[in-house]
């Protein structure tokens, strides 16, 4: 089973310091066809303006997955954890019992642009958890590289579900596999950048497609191609 997202059709919201897109149901967007993907609930494209950013609010029971695109993001959050995230890093949150963050962008000259994305858990009211890694330097040249698992060992950050999350930029006419790691699993491929082909569909940069149902997701580039695949369990 397949189901095309294209980039036109995503949801935006325009709160003037917030220029967001939102790829499934969120806020004052919503879409009965597009409220998640498997325990994928939340992929928002977010610019935020320079000095702003989202205030002190509340989260619970999420795992909260944050992707620098470009520019710095500083974190505060009620478990004492103050940070920068910058262009390559990673941030993962469990809201698990409650937890308490704001959001702002550092710089007083640029935008910063995010990935913000939130999976539904498969254990709740865990202690809440914080972490970051820089995946920046990940040789991700015409290969995937994992930047998120279920596995505290594994590389990458980890969350409280069975999901994994890989990156890949690859050169034009590669022929390009990924296969999935449990048959429980479906696979949402995000373009970053660039123009693959598969299955006779043409996506663009930030087009996506949902499959499920497969072991194998098989693709070729038609440009160079910056990709995010996040592979998840489609029950919940």
């Amino acid at each position: 089973m397949k189901t095309i997202y294209r980039e036109e059709d995503r949801g935006g919201a325009d709160h003037g310091w917030l220029q967001a897109k939102h790829s499934f149901s969120f806020a004052d967007y919503y879409d009965p066809d597009k409220v998640n993907f498997g325990v994928l609930r939340v992929l928002n494209d977010d610019i935020i303006a320079a000095g702003k950013g989202f205030g002190t609010h509340p989260h619970d029971n999420m795992e909260i997955v944050s992707i620098v695109l470009s520019g710095e993001l500083e974190h505060k959050d009620s478990m004492g954890n103050t940070s920068v995230i910058k262009e390559g890093d990673i941030q993962v949150m469990s809201a698990g019992t409650g937890i308490m963050h704001s959001e702002y962008n550092k710089r007083s000259d640029i935008p910063v642009k995010i990935l913000q994305i939130w999976i539904i858990p498969n254990k709740h009211d865990v202690e809440p958890r914080y972490d970051q890694i820089n995946i920046k330097n990940l040789d991700t040249h015409n290969q995937f590289q994992q930047i998120l698992s279920p596995n505290p060992n594994d590389q990458g950050v980890w969350i409280h579900q069975n999901a994994w999350f890989n990156i890949g930029e690859f050169a034009e006419g590669k022929e390009v596999e990924y296969n999935v790691n449990s048959p429980k699993n479906g696979v949402y491929i995000f373009v970053l950048e660039g123009s693959i082909q598969i299955d006779g569909d043409i996506l663009n940069k930030r087009d996506a497609i949902g499959l499920s149902g497969v072991t194998t997701a098989s693709f070729i580039t038609n440009s160079f191609a910056k990709l995010l695949v996040m592979e998840v369990p489609m029950d919940y």
